[in-house]
């Protein structure tokens, strides 16, 4: 099996549980890895035939824009739409970094992983 990965995507936005972060919002970094059968495209060297990393990096721009409380549902959202839209993916995951958490310590970014499989 094959995987594209899009690594360090930034995206500035105000996912959270307080107040403060729905208001000020916070920087983030996604990173996203797809498994595909990619064989068809290393002989056809056609885009059609591939995962585009562009469509991929559209869904995670596009799901990080819609708030959430939790980073677990961004990530699940951001699954389920590669899912329906990218049918050659059959497995995702996608951590979502918030830097610089609001959580009263010197802590440089919390992390949230999801992983799925199609089914």
């Amino acid at each position: 099996m094959s995987s594209i990965t899009l690594k360090n995507i930034r995206v500035f936005t105000n996912h959270g549980c307080l107040a403060e972060e729905e208001k000020i919002g916070s920087d983030y970094l996604v990173n996203l890895t797809v498994n595909a059968d990619l064989s068809k495209a290393a002989k056809t060297d056609n885009l059609n035939d591939t995962v585009d990393y562009v469509h991929l990096q559209y869904i995670v721009k596009s799901e990080m824009d819609k708030r959430s409380k939790l980073l677990e549902q961004v990530g699940q959202r951001i699954i389920d739409r590669i899912f329906l839209e990218i049918s050659l993916v059959n497995k995702a995951a996608v951590t979502i970094s918030k830097l610089n958490p609001p959580i009263g310590g010197d802590v440089e970014e919390v992390s949230v992983t999801m992983v799925s499989e199609k089914k």
